[in-house]
């Protein structure tokens, strides 16, 4: 499953992913997924899996109570998305068990290079439009 991480390694992740869950509402899969892969040696499934059990308890509480306090929380449209969420992660991950992990990595690759062309691309044309 992994080399069993240093707690000093697994800490590291952590903090870097609670960062970046605050600053840009990200942590699962675009950091801990892969640090858990390529610093901590977990296989791609058990990267996945393990990153979906640390995000479980905490989802960003935390934050989620700072943002609401300035009035930044839709709870609604949350709930909405939280029960689909729910419902295809669990048919999702159904399937990437099926799948043999080079395919899963390339997936996983191909997915977050296409999400940073689109992030790169479109702030390219916000910087050009006048203010």
């Amino acid at each position: 499953m992994n080399g069993n991480p240093s707690f000093l390694l697994l800490a590291l992740i952590g903090i870097f992913a609670g960062l970046s869950a605050g600053f840009f509402g990200i942590g699962g899969g675009i950091i801990i997924v892969p640090a858990l892969v390529y610093l901590a040696g977990f296989s791609q499934h058990s990267a996945i899996g393990t990153s979906l059990a640390i995000l479980l308890p905490p989802v960003g509480l935390a934050a989620v109570i700072e943002y609401h306090r300035k009035g930044h929380v839709d709870f609604r449209s949350a709930i909405i998305v939280a029960f689909f969420l729910f419902v295809f992660a669990w048919i999702s991950s159904r399937l990437a068990n099926r799948v043999n992990e080079p395919y899963l990595k390339l997936a996983f690759g191909i997915f977050l290079v296409l999400i940073g062309l689109y992030v790169v691309i479109n702030s390219i044309f916000m910087i050009k439009k006048p203010v």
